[in-house]
């Protein structure tokens, strides 16, 4: 399916691996839609970007709220794809370090956020998806987003792991839930990429994390999610799979 002229929505675009999204699938002559918080610089990056891009403050855990930038991607054209990036992290332990239960808040904001949200707005754009006619069998083409920690999450991760574990397990059911419709789901699980959210990281602990992929021996760059996610959008036959984009790495305990 070729995006040229089609609407592709993009959660968490205003910065990270959203942005980059934004960014491949505006050069591919895609309309693009970016949803992200209001105090995110989306509509900023909406104005840098230029005129086939616009922003609409979002809260991917808010049925309304993504009802809202849904309707507003498929009105500038069928809306074709999906990509969704929002998401968020935080510690969360079994125990915190006075052996107390761990903060059941904090669980259920991060699952709410990472499970909960990618669920709303697969559902919202998928019932607008199902509405288009078929390019060469596709009505449209979702991309979710879980994480490296679905497979191995860390001590203090578990909440984050959770969620994206769950994003894991929802894309073969999405995938065969929307066969009929002609929507193919998949998903990409990217390792230690290099997104505004590691500068907040020392020298020494970004060494460490570079020095634990085996190759290539670095971050990840978002133009790498960028491009697997506008591949997967495209690539008609592909469909119901979770990709690892890691440089093969596999996370220690802590």
């Amino acid at each position: 399916m070729d995006l040229k002229d089609r609407s592709v929505l993009i959660t968490g675009g205003a910065s990270g691996l959203g942005l980059a999204t934004a960014r491949e699938a505006l050069a591919r002559g895609a309309y693009v839609t970016i949803g992200d918080l209001p105090q995110s610089r989306g509509a900023e990056m909406a104005t840098e970007l230029g005129e086939r891009v616009c922003f609409v403050p979002t809260d991917v855990t808010d049925p309304e709220q993504v009802g809202v930038v849904v309707h507003t991607a498929a009105q500038r054209a069928p809306l074709r794809g999906l990509v969704h990036t929002a998401g968020r992290g935080g510690p969360v332990r079994v125990l915190d370090r006075d052996n107390n239960p761990g903060d059941l808040s904090a669980f259920e904001n991060i699952v709410r956020t990472n499970l909960t949200g990618s669920f709303n707005v697969l559902t919202a754009a998928a019932a607008a998806m199902a509405k288009n006619d078929p390019i060469d069998g596709d009505r449209g083409a979702i991309v979710l987003t879980a994480s490296v920690a679905a497979y191995e999450g860390q001590i203090g991760q578990t909440a984050y792991a959770a969620s994206k574990a769950g994003v894991v397990g929802m894309t073969i059911v999405a995938a065969r839930d929307l066969a009929r419709h002609g929507i193919r789901v998949n998903t990409i699980a990217p390792g230690i990429m290099d997104t505004p959210i590691l500068g907040r990281l020392t020298d020494d602990v970004l060494d460490r994390l570079t020095s634990a992929v085996p190759h290539p021996r670095r971050l990840g760059v978002p133009g790498e999610y960028a491009s697997l996610a506008c591949h997967i959008l495209t690539n008609g036959y592909l469909n119901g799979e979770t990709i690892r984009l890691d440089g093969a790495i596999r996370m220690a305990p802590r």
